[in-house]
């Protein structure tokens, strides 16, 4: 993304600032995996949102209304033996040169050199409680500068927290965040079609997964948003099942949730097909009425609409369809006012997706829900789930698992589909299957 982009998103942070305040946030430290490996290092999301900066040990400060520059970046050095072993590094020169920083320091110097910055500032915006032992050396530095307070200096008297401001920047993207979802979402439609099209009775949920992180990385995107879901037969009412080392059985459905990420944004899609390439009569009905619920869900997006009305939309058509199954007893009215439907819906019906799947962002303002506006990116994603285990319903209902999930951004007069490019049909889904 061009450094431009990030120049912008500091420029909007900071002019909602008085000079009287500073800005901090690090980068997280590198996780070990085990003894000897490390996880594959992913930024920040709120670090990398305003810096663009990849690399680990790194702090950015922000200090409205500094002479020689407003954007301090601490990052590693240049290390001709460390990067013979690990890679090349930014460097100083690159922090300035490549990520836009006005003054760049070695991270090694920050004890020296932060303390300083906070003298004679009235107030620090940062997200306490992200990084426990960065928290300490920050209270630290300010105490620091409390010592020295019969020379004249002052130290910051209030600390805010940086989400509330951030995230609501965060929760309006720009047409190079949805380009860069956009990259992420073409990966994972052609992930989830490749699965489709390889999938035969007697496979493994892995090996649907390893086609999903083959067509991921083919396509540039390095890592997957989340870990993927491949959820054959009943584990697919399992919400968050991640075992994905069950044979797929003749007969059975086997939903798909997956998406990749590309430069830090994440596509969100969830698909639910017949591993033999026909649904039941049962299935179909499962499955339209939650593609019924779905498209309703969708009619409720655009702006001045608030954030509940697609998941109370979706809600009525599943509760008014398994009424008519024979799924749920009693008025439609009173299916609803008791929240019966919740025994086979229990979740939302989307969230707020960008750099994080479950992106950043308040879904209520006060005490009422949050008006679409532009440039807000979410998933519509309801859902049935009919436990093998739940003797109340007929046998032909159990171990039926189904989601739909897409990804959304709300326009000036109504909402994108993101994932358009993927069938949601059931005709287009059978004629999909195992066609490899």
């Amino acid at each position: 993304m061009d450094k431009r982009e990030f120049a912008r998103r500091r420029k909007r942070l900071t002019e909602t600032m008085d000079e009287g305040a500073i800005v901090i946030i690090s980068a997280p430290p590198v996780k070990q995996r085990n003894r000897d490996a490390e996880f594959i290092y992913r930024p920040d999301s709120d670090f990398y949102y305003l810096t663009g900066f990849p690399e680990p040990d790194a702090v950015a400060a922000f200090v409205p209304g500094r002479e020689q520059g407003e954007y301090l970046l601490f990052c590693r050095e240049r290390d001709a033996e460390a990067e013979r072993w690990h890679g090349s590094r930014v460097g100083l020169e690159g922090a300035c040169d490549a990520y836009g920083a006005d003054d760049a320091f070695p991270i090694s110097d920050i004890d020296d050199i932060l303390p300083g910055l906070l003298e004679n500032r009235d107030r620090i915006f940062y997200s306490m409680g992200n990084y426990s032992s960065f928290d300490q050396r920050v209270l630290g530095w300010v105490s620091q500068v409390r010592s020295r307070a019969r020379s004249g200096v002052h130290a910051p008297a209030e600390f805010v927290t940086l989400d509330h401001l951030l995230h609501d920047l965060r929760l309006f993207k720009s047409k190079a965040e949805i380009a860069a979802m956009g990259k992420a979402v073409a990966a994972s439609e052609s992930a989830h079609r490749r699965a489709m099209a390889v999938c035969r009775p007697g496979m493994n949920e892995y090996e649907l997964e390893a086609e999903l992180v083959h067509e991921f990385m083919r396509a540039g995107c390095r890592s997957c948003a989340y870990t993927p879901i491949v959820a054959g037969g009943g584990s697919a009412c399992t919400l968050h099942y991640t075992a994905n080392n069950q044979s797929l059985q003749d007969g059975q459905l086997v939903l798909i949730d997956a998406g990749a990420e590309y430069d830090c944004y994440a596509a969100d899609i969830t698909r639910t097909f017949p591993v033999n390439g026909r649904f039941s009569a049962p299935q179909r009905a499962i499955y339209e009425l939650v593609l019924e619920a779905q498209e309703a869900a969708i009619e409720q997006i655009r702006p001045g609409k608030h954030w509940n009305e697609p998941h109370e939309a979706a809600v009525e058509v599943l509760a008014s369809g398994l009424k008519s199954l024979g799924l749920l007893k009693g008025s439609l009215a009173s299916i609803l006012k008791k929240e019966k439907y919740k025994k086979f819906y229990m979740h939302r019906t989307g969230h707020w997706i960008g750099m994080d799947v479950h992106d950043v962002g308040d879904y209520k303002l006060g005490e009422e829900w949050r008006v679409f506006e532009p440039g807000m990116c979410l998933t519509v994603e309801p859902g049935l789930y009919l436990e093998g285990g739940d003797s109340g319903i007929a046998r032909k209902w159990r171990n039926i698992g189904v989601r739909i999930e897409d990804d959304f951004v709300v326009t000036t007069d109504g909402v994108q589909m993101l994932t358009r490019d993927l069938p949601r049909a059931v005709d287009e889904i059978e004629a999909m299957v195992g066609q490899s």
